[in-house]
């Protein structure tokens, strides 16, 4: 992106993760100026045969969002893995759901990206797009009244801009210089991370299964015998997978996976992080926006997460863009209301069913597994039911912005 020396923008985005690179290639695209605070470079370069921990199960209408920009292409010439099926099965009895991108007309139900693959696609659109890259920097300073906000980085630079973003993850610079609250509850659980050879092809299919104390899901990559596992289980349990050998934690998850896939190995190494419920009590404040993490987190047992902050900057895009294209300042909170009442609803809505599905799968009382058991079989013979569930997860249908339609 270019390393502009300019001191005023329009907006200034700080986060330079998947969804405020997103946000800002959104805002260029429409004619504003935008730059981008990071305290990363982007990583570049890599070898072929290595792969990133922390991979994202992209939907249709991010893809949509992403092509728009363009930046599929570049994502699509590093790796992507596309998936055509999904199993779901629970631990505690016979209850089992299949979904297939066949049953609804579709090539496949979306990607498994690695992160860094998401990261340097959208930077490279944002280059085309005339981003500015005000990286590795820090914000220390942020002060608002009048036309501009004005913000200190820890280099020196006082910038200026009508309309400052946070996407600058979960532990929010931005949301706390900002002055908005927000709620937080523990999930307990950890989510441990790691790239896994299968002795069976995953056959394009992504696994998940519940358990009494978290969820294990193996997410399919390019390579047909390797898979990216998230297994939430509580911190001790986590603590205790991360210490053991190859060959103890080998063990451990083909049990955990009930050998579908046949042996499992460990191919590098495991991170773990906790896994935490957050919510700001607002979304805008005078100049300010939040997106992505840092106006929420969720549980990633459905794997929505970085859609739903992706819809987050396709949607403020949309109305911050509207309210330029009407002459309006667009760093007033009148402009931006329309935004927070968009994704607040949407994304409170989210977080519940989140809860919802983790009490339901978590409970270890028989009639709640009894149910549940029934309730995956009774769904799964329900095609017109299991495709409109398809469809919304797969960002097909909903109140979806314009650059993801």
């Amino acid at each position: 992106m270019h390393r502009s020396r300019a001191s005023q923008y329009d907006a200034l985005v700080l986060g330079g993760g998947v969804v405020g690179l997103a946000l800002a290639g959104a805002l260029a695209q429409g004619g504003l100026k935008v730059g981008v605070v990071d305290k990363e470079l982007i990583e570049a370069g890599w070898s072929e045969d290595s792969r990133d921990l922390r991979v994202s199960a992209i939907t249709r209408a991010s893809q949509r969002l992403f092509a728009r920009l363009g930046a599929w292409e570049a994502m699509a010439a590093l790796r992507l893995s596309p998936y055509q099926r999904m199993r779901v099965w629970d631990a505690a009895g016979g209850g089992e759901i299949g979904f297939s991108a066949a049953e609804i007309g579709e090539p496949d139900l979306g990607h498994i990206v690695e992160n860094r693959v998401l990261r340097l696609g959208l930077y490279q659109a944002c280059q085309r797009l005339g981003v500015d890259w005000l990286s590795p920097a820090a914000a220390e300073r942020l002060e608002r009244g009048g036309e501009l906000a004005r913000l200190s980085l820890d280099d020196g630079r006082v910038l200026k801009a009508r309309l400052v973003v946070g996407a600058d993850g979960a532990r929010s610079w931005l949301r706390e210089a900002a002055g908005i609250d927000h709620r937080e509850s523990d999930y307990g659980h950890h989510g441990l991370v790691a790239t896994i050879r299968t002795e069976h092809a995953h056959e394009h299919t992504a696994w998940q299964r519940f358990q009494s104390d978290g969820v294990l899901a193996f997410l399919p990559l390019s390579d047909p015998n390797l898979c990216s596992i998230v297994w939430s289980v509580p911190p001790e349990r986590a603590a205790e997978l991360k210490t053991l050998d190859s060959d103890g934690f080998n063990k451990e998850l083909g049990h955990a996976f009930e050998h579908r896939l046949g042996r499992v190995e460990l191919t590098g190494p495991r991170a773990s992080f906790p896994l935490t419920m957050r919510h700001a009590a607002r979304y805008i404040a005078e100049r300010v926006a939040l997106a992505g993490d840092a106006a929420h987190t969720i549980h990633p047992l459905a794997g929505q997460g970085v859609n739903l902050g992706l819809m987050d900057a396709a949607s403020l895009a949309e109305v911050v863009l509207k309210a330029h294209a009407m002459g309006r300042d667009i760093g007033l909170e009148t402009s931006l209301r329309p935004y927070e009442r968009w994704r607040r609803g949407e994304n409170t809505a989210m977080l519940a069913a989140m809860d919802g599905f983790k009490a339901l799968f978590g409970s270890s009382l028989f009639p709640l597994q009894l149910a549940r058991n029934i309730g995956l079989s009774l769904f799964d013979k329900a095609a017109p039911l299991k495709a409109l569930a398809i469809k919304r997860a797969m960002g097909l249908t909903g109140d979806l912005p314009e650059l993801a339609r």
